[in-house]
């Protein structure tokens, strides 16, 4: 009640805000201090126990608000912190963090240009710039940012099944044939997600095999096409993937596209994780055909280090969102406004209310030029190598796949003493697929470091170390072999 809008709450709202702000400012500088630990672990029962964390119906003070404030941010996870591994999102970025703030206390919407008119104008001009970067002549296209990966690739989904079927829209899914989509054994769960939401259902999701290094296989996507249209379903998208979450393997796109080309299907991208690699003249080969593609999934709050959530669905061709997802509400896109109503984005959106997500990409791409990315992300490539080339052949692992990874994605198991003489054979990979969820568990309790492990299809669970985090450097990626060892010697 003391603060504003009260009467004569100015000097009690910037004296509360000021004490948050410090608050905020020292959580900042511990998540840089490798002397504090990444996170300060409790299991769920007794962080319940420890604090009450029950709503009431009277109002805390203004002391006790600033307490519960430290309390949360003691136990976060500090995802800035340079040995923090274990998502593809991590590190700190101050000048997208400036962005954050500035975008809360702004509070609007990115619906139309009457009510957030330089954020409107400045997704304009990113998108058009990422489009250029995909390829895309003058960057032309369409696009949106979307509340994450997930929803990008259902967007793509949902866009190309209307362009094949426009009458979807009004009749819905019995008004039209059965659809597939196919997509890599290797690719994210969203696309089968998708489908599901779309009411397409994830029978109709078609994986195709991979090879060794996670790479899709073009004439087993040939093949199952091929035996879909015999079937009778009509095939309408391909979700090839640039950067895939576990190996970090970029799909043969240019195959991809060909093959799109032949039976006239969609061709989605799927580069939220290895989207980034667009900004670096050294890396960028690896998305070659890109520029074929119809949609593109791109996530700068993965590689480019860009602070939750940031994700960019671009589209080849202009107009078709608005076509696909307009509903022509009177109350926001009144049709006689005196301002050009191209810049009223909302109704290409699945949303409604729609945060600002731009701001934060736009400054700091602003504050870092192409060129700052660029560097940060082949620093990133560069550790990762570090990391490959520090184990390779170093005692006591074995790597998941042979060859230097694509990506930052560095895929391992670690062996201890007691398994190294082992003949290979169920009592041994049964003991290995507990070697790493164990050196995990007891990460998070000492607090050192995270990293994140899984199995995947025949292979028992394997460190996947990811590296996105421009704080990060040789000494950091040292210390987590160090680490590894340290806590898995007597498993």
């Amino acid at each position: 009640t003391d603060l504003l809008p009260t009467c004569n709450g100015e000097i009690t709202t910037m004296s509360f805000l000021q004490d948050v702000v410090d608050i905020l400012l020292q959580y900042v500088v511990k998540s840089f201090d490798r002397s504090t630990k990444v996170i300060d672990f409790h299991y769920p029962n007794e962080l319940l126990q420890e604090y009450n964390w029950e709503l009431a119906d009277q109002p805390q003070t203004l002391e006790e608000i600033l307490s519960n404030c430290r309390t949360t941010l003691k136990y976060a996870i500090k995802t800035g912190h340079p040995r923090y591994f274990n998502q593809l999102s991590t590190g700190l970025d101050m000048v997208g963090l400036a962005a954050d703030w500035l975008t809360s206390a702004a509070n609007t919407n990115m619906f139309t240009y009457e009510i957030a008119p330089v954020f409107v104008l400045l997704e304009y001009v990113t998108l058009r710039k990422m489009r250029e970067m995909v390829g895309w002549p003058g960057g032309c296209g369409d696009g949106i940012f979307s509340p994450g990966g997930a929803i990008s690739n259902m967007y793509a989904m949902l866009i190309a099944r209307f362009k094949m079927f426009p009458e979807v829209k009004e009749k819905g899914m019995a008004a039209i044939p059965r659809l597939v989509a196919f997509t890599s054994e290797h690719s994210h769960f969203s696309v089968k997600k998708g489908a599901a939401a779309l009411g397409i259902g994830t029978d109709s999701v078609i994986l195709i095999r991979c090879d060794e290094r996670g790479k899709m296989i073009p004439s087993d996507l040939e093949r199952r096409i091929v035996e879909a249209k015999q079937k009778g379903f009509v095939p309408f998208l391909v979700s090839a993937t640039a950067g895939t979450t576990v190996y970090g393997a970029f799909d043969p796109l240019i195959a991809i596209a060909d093959i799109c080309k032949k039976y006239k299907i969609w061709m989605h991208v799927d580069g939220a994780w290895g989207g980034g690699l667009l900004m670096s003249r050294k890396h960028k080969w690896k998305l070659n055909g890109i520029e074929r593609a119809n949609s593109v999934t791109w996530n700068p709050h993965k590689m480019m280090g860009v602070p939750l959530q940031c994700s960019a669905l671009l589209v080849r061709e202009e107009g078709l969102m608005q076509s696909c997802n307009q509903m022509h509400a009177s109350y926001l896109f009144q049709q006689d406004k005196h301002y050009d109503l191209s810049y009223d984005t909302g109704d290409k959106a699945l949303q409604c209310g729609r945060h600002v997500d731009v701001f934060k990409l736009w400054l700091m791409w602003r504050a870092k030029g192409t060129t700052g990315f660029e560097a940060q992300i082949d620093k990133c490539l560069e550790l990762a190598e570090y990391l490959y080339n520090k184990i390779k052949n170093r005692e006591g692992y074995e790597m998941v796949f042979d060859g230097k990874p694509q990506h930052t994605n560095v895929c391992f198991w670690y062996i201890p003493p007691s398994l190294r003489g082992m003949e290979d054979n169920e009592e041994r990979t049964s003991r290995l697929m507990k070697v790493a969820p164990v050196i995990k568990a007891r990460m998070m309790e000492y607090g050192t470091t995270m990293v994140s492990y899984q199995p995947l299809g025949d292979k028992v669970n394997f460190f996947r170390m990811v590296i996105s985090n421009p704080a990060a450097t040789h000494q950091d990626i040292d210390f987590l072999i160090d680490e590894i060892e340290r806590l898995g010697q007597d498993l």
